[in-house]
């Protein structure tokens, strides 16, 4: 369980610097980016944990990876400005 927790945090971190270091003008302050992967990937690893059980290391650690990137997307802002078109156009 703790190998699990801690290769789950590895993980989000490991994923947050990736998307902090290719997306730096789409993404907040990196003291923000790299504390949520990390938490994405113990909330991921905690769920699929509980839903599968023990012994699944590589199964938990795909769970941890995909909740991480999932709340990592959460914060990604769009690349240009906002197209605005009036209500008669």
């Amino acid at each position: 369980m703790l190998l699990e927790a801690l290769s789950s945090a590895i993980l989000g971190l490991a994923l947050a610097w990736a998307a902090a270091h290719r997306l730096p003008h789409r993404l907040p302050a990196r003291s923000l980016v790299l504390p949520t992967g990390v938490a994405g990937g113990l909330f991921g690893a905690f769920l699929t944990h509980t839903a599968l059980g023990f012994g699944n290391l590589f199964v938990v650690l795909i769970g941890a990876a995909v909740v991480s990137a999932a709340s990592l997307s959460l914060l990604v802002r769009p690349a240009g400005r906002l197209r605005r078109h009036s209500a008669t156009a």
